[in-house]
């Protein structure tokens, strides 16, 4: 068991460094970067929440995966309009187990329409969580449809359990029937 959490351990760094290796193929400009400014998730305005429960589960030491219920809920009204299901999966170093976890993302669209179903759809990304009883995570996941709605790029996961996780995350939302 041992040789294989230090196996695991010692691909991180490879597999962490394939960004660096494509950035040293860099093109040095000579007149001045343009200045970025950030207006939001393309200008959007917020709209609501989506939060998802995420059920419990052990880490395989490579991966693993969770069922997970969201429910999108309205900024300007507090009733829920929307349920997805769906799946967590992780592919990395994920060992230990939890017993719930709970994320809760900002849902962001150029104006403050929503249409059933909108938030449906594969994000993918990475994720780092430490948990000793109580526990945190960051996720950075990007994706979805192909419409206009986004979630919050990077957002923080609560859970209960014994477990610690650096893996490449999807997860795959589909509205609920």
């Amino acid at each position: 068991m041992q040789k294989i959490l230090a196996a695991a351990l010692a691909a991180l760094p490879v597999a962490t460094s394939a960004g660096s290796a494509i950035s040293a193929d860099a093109i040095v400009r000579s007149e001045p970067a343009p200045t970025f400014r950030d207006n939001g998730p393309a200008g959007g305005i917020r709209i609501g929440y989506l939060d998802c429960s995420i059920g419990g589960g052990v880490g395989y030491v490579l991966g693993s995966a969770k069922d997970v219920e969201c429910v999108f809920t309205s900024a300007i009204g507090s009733e829920p309009l929307d349920r997805y299901v769906g799946v967590v999966r992780k592919m990395g170093i994920d060992v230990g187990f939890t017993t719930r976890s709970r994320l809760v993302w900002a849902v962001f669209a150029p104006t403050a329409g929503y249409h059933l179903g909108s938030l449906g759809g594969l994000y993918q990304g990475a994720t780092a969580e430490a948990t000793v009883g109580a526990g945190i995570g960051a996720n950075i996941l990007v994706g979805g449809t192909s419409g206009s709605i986004h979630l919050q790029t990077i957002s923080l996961t609560g859970q209960l359990g014994l477990n610690l996780a650096a893996t490449g995350t999807s997860v795959t939302l589909t509205p609920a029937g």
